[in-house]
């Protein structure tokens, strides 16, 4: 694609990385007063020709989205077309981006890895190996290899691209619009993933995972008998944490214990003279009830 003005004076590298300052470190010191408003034609031409070929309603890429966002845009020019005065040949643009994916198990991934946002060149320059170029320059620049990174809706030529020049063709399925492969999950550093949550299971302060059942009951049943209940600590406890009915509490009430009001007042204990009658009065299930919830009166 050419311009009425030199790219090879806009562009001094034959692949210039632009920012969201739409500027390069190679022509920073320039200071051009049209360098700025000459690139956003440059992209924005170049975004609308890959949104048609795309067939998408809106571009993806353009100069005002570049600039909103913390993307790189990698843009690659022949010096010798259209009277040695340039041609702009095609980008890639990347960004990274919160995903919350599946693995192969069905487990939840949380990552942010480097994606791919757009990737165009131009159809009359296509098969010359300027995309290949442009995709091994970036890795190069972020290094990074291509398993190791997400595709937003990547067309078919893309992937077929990926298949042919990195082996890239088992994808795992997602329920957003990226791509990633098999490989993405192998010995991927951090955190390990975690299950799917069950949302058929509810603990007493949310949903309960599989995999941390026995956390899950000791966080949902730590509760004093005096109505009082543990913070950050009372999670790992037993079950039932029983604190004596008479004296002070072993518990110090700066330790993240809420003080409530005392048992009678709550009306957990029964007075001495309807224990026999308090005992008989509710069924077992009720009385559990009231233990575990009364606090929250």
């Amino acid at each position: 694609m050419d311009f009425p003005f030199d790219l090879n004076s806009l562009f001094p590298e034959r692949i210039s990385v632009l920012d969201q300052n739409l500027c390069c470190a190679a022509r920073k010191s320039h200071g051009r007063p049209d360098a700025q408003n000459q690139t956003a034609t440059v992209i924005d031409e170049l975004g609308k020709a890959s949104a048609k070929a795309q067939k998408l309603p809106v571009p993806i890429t353009s100069a005002a989205k570049l600039q909103a966002n913390r993307h790189h845009l990698y843009l690659l020019k022949d010096r010798e077309r259209n009277g040695s005065r340039g041609v702009a040949v095609g980008y890639l643009k990347v960004g990274y981006k919160k995903l919350f994916l599946l693995d192969q198990r069905g487990a939840h991934v949380e990552t942010e890895p480097l994606c791919v946002l757009d990737f165009y060149v131009t159809e009359s320059l296509q098969r010359h190996g300027y995309g290949l170029e442009l995709f091994h320059f970036m890795l190069q620049h972020k290094k990074v290899e291509p398993e190791q990174m997400a595709y937003d809706r990547p067309s078919s030529k893309f992937l077929a691209f990926l298949e042919k020049h990195f082996e890239l063709k088992h994808s795992v399925p997602q329920v957003n619009n990226f791509v990633v492969f098999e490989s993405f999950f192998r010995n991927r550093s951090g955190a390990p993933s975690s299950p799917v949550t069950d949302q058929g299971m509810y603990g007493f302060f949310g949903p309960v995972e599989k995999s941390a059942s026995k956390k899950a009951r000791g966080r949902d049943q730590t509760v004093f008998t005096n109505g009082e209940r543990g913070c950050e600590r009372g999670a790992e406890g037993p079950p039932v944490a029983v604190h004596p009915l008479h004296g002070r509490s072993s518990v110090s009430s700066s330790g993240g214990i809420l003080p409530v009001r005392s048992l009678p007042e709550r009306g957990l204990v029964p007075q001495p003279h309807s224990s026999s009658s308090a005992a008989h009065s509710s069924p077992p299930g009720r009385q559990l009830q009231d233990k575990t919830h009364q606090f929250s009166k």
